[in-house]
């Protein structure tokens, strides 16, 4: 029988995709979630055992990732991190944990003006001196990015972004991260140790976005650059649910980030880890097209 893996946040974006491509090569799953709830029922018709963790809770966490082979950690934009990373590497360590997948973010630095994205770094650092191997996965924004601001353009037909018009960035798919932490759960050889930084297959300007927007919708949508303090503001006015200080804190700091031009780059790691190629941003709007 295949080596169990837990996968944590599975009720999240990039762990259901995870846990449900590893369930599809047919090896086993344990998914963590946080309650019982339709997402974890449909994990569990799909073969998945559910167990309910905490990061906050060592005991829980030691229970979680008791008797697994491997695992795949990611942790939402919220405090806690750090604290959450040590529970979750030294219970990793009492239980013969071979690999670790980390999901980390593109903007991960040291000096990063982001209180999320520094305390990304620094839990890699945890991460690897915890004796558990480890892989850094990187991904750069979301391609989701535009649809947790779909209102303004569907009723609107404005795509408002603090990242600035020059800057370029390849937005990433969250199914495309899932995948690529599946790929390497499923055949860990020759990955601990590695850091992978994860792109989208085109670089585009936020111009260019509201482009093909505009074509894939068949109406005009019009780009409208906001200074990352005032699109802070925005999110504050708002419902939204990043409306949190920390959130608009990364908000605002990464989007400075992108506009000096730091988060600009490309690779081939999706399609070379995975065997195929990632979504692009014009296939992600036409498949999620109703959004907007």
């Amino acid at each position: 029988m295949k080596n169990k893996v837990l996968v944590t946040g599975a009720a999240g974006v990039t762990g259901n995709f995870a846990a449900k491509r590893l369930l599809k090569l047919d090896i086993p799953v344990r998914a963590m979630v946080r309650q019982h709830d339709e997402r974890s029922a449909a994990l569990a018709a799909l073969g998945a055992e559910i167990v309910i963790g905490d990061f906050g809770d060592f005991d829980s966490l030691r229970a979680a990732l008791h008797g697994v082979e491997s695992t795949y950690f990611v942790y939402p934009v919220a405090p806690g991190l750090l604290e959450a990373t040590a529970l979750f590497a030294e219970a990793a360590k009492e239980a013969g944990v071979k690999l670790i997948v980390n999901v980390s973010q593109r903007t991960a630095l040291k000096d990063a003006p982001s209180h999320s994205a520094q305390a990304h770094w620094v839990a890699e650092r945890l991460l690897d001196r915890s004796g558990v191997p480890v892989t850094h996965l990187q991904p750069t924004l979301f391609m989701e990015w535009p649809a947790y601001f779909a209102q303004a353009i569907k009723e609107n037909n404005l795509l408002i972004s603090p990242f600035g018009a020059g800057s370029k960035y390849a937005s990433i798919n969250s199914e495309d991260i899932g995948r690529v932490g599946a790929a390497i759960l499923a055949n860990p050889e020759g990955h601990a140790g590695k850091t992978y930084p994860l792109y989208g297959p085109d670089e585009l300007t936020q111009p260019e976005v509201a482009s093909i927007l505009s074509e894939v919708l068949g109406r005009e949508i019009n780009y409208l650059p906001v200074e990352p303090e005032a699109f802070s503001d925005i999110i504050r006015s708002s419902n939204s649910p990043y409306n949190t200080a920390f959130n608009i804190q990364h908000i605002a700091a990464i989007g400075d980030m992108f506009r000096s031009g730091e988060m600009a780059g490309h690779n081939n790691f999706v399609e070379e880890i995975t065997g195929s190629k990632p979504l692009s941003f014009r296939e992600f709007i036409a498949k999620n097209i109703e959004l907007f």
